[in-house]
């Protein structure tokens, strides 16, 4: 296996990462924004309005991306496992 190859691994790996990962930190991004819009115009500054949204959305968020995500995860290891012979030789 040369190191370009190791590379391209990496590589594709890393992107599958963002793209699985992309929904989550968008979403958790977003809320955490709105939060603190909210907390700077009201004036509240409790700890918990910041937390409590932010894990009830991370969990909506899963529970609807789970399949997407996993059936992502499963390709992209099927076509690492199908590619990886040719490239060991």
């Amino acid at each position: 296996m040369t190191p370009e190859a190791v590379m391209t691994i990496m590589q594709d790996a890393m992107e599958m990462m963002l793209i699985i990962s992309g929904p989550i930190l968008g979403a958790g991004l977003v809320i955490g924004v709105l939060v603190g819009i909210v907390q700077a115009v009201t004036q509240v500054q409790e700890m918990t309005l910041t937390f409590v949204p932010k894990i009830l959305v991370t969990v909506m968020v899963l529970m609807f991306a789970f399949p997407w995500m996993l059936q992502t995860m499963v390709d992209f290891t099927v076509n690492l496992y199908s590619t990886l012979p040719s490239m060991a030789r």
